[in-house]
């Protein structure tokens, strides 16, 4: 069993930026890919960005130069630093990973960037 909680969502102006968090307990060690997605009403869920146990990252091309992200695999936490936010990147974000084969997400976090 894995528990994935994230933070750091809030309110901000185009422009600006946040950085979300996510971390993980439970069976951690069984974890190698950590990914960010995120989620608006009447739109399928989005890849934003993906890290590797081992610190190999992609990125969903409508985020590449202005998120990165990033992992402390001492804190089994994952961070996702958003620069240069734009009102498309209002979204639930989650944290999501596999372990064993099972998929396990985090409750969400809210992101609202205001023009």
């Amino acid at each position: 069993q894995v528990q994935l909680v994230e933070s750091g969502g809030g309110l901000v102006q185009a422009g600006g930026s946040l950085r979300l968090s996510c971390a993980a307990s439970g069976s951690t060690v069984s974890i190698d890919v950590i990914n960010w997605y995120r989620e608006t009403p009447g739109k399928q869920r989005e890849f934003v960005a993906a890290v590797s146990r081992g610190g190999s990252t992609n990125y969903g091309d409508s985020v590449k130069g202005r998120f990165t992200i990033s992992r402390d695999n001492a804190k089994n936490t994952v961070y996702l630093q958003m620069n240069n936010l734009k009102a498309e990147d209002t979204a639930v974000y989650y944290c999501n990973t596999k372990s064993w084969s099972v998929n396990y997400w985090g409750q969400g976090t809210q992101v609202t960037v205001s023009s």
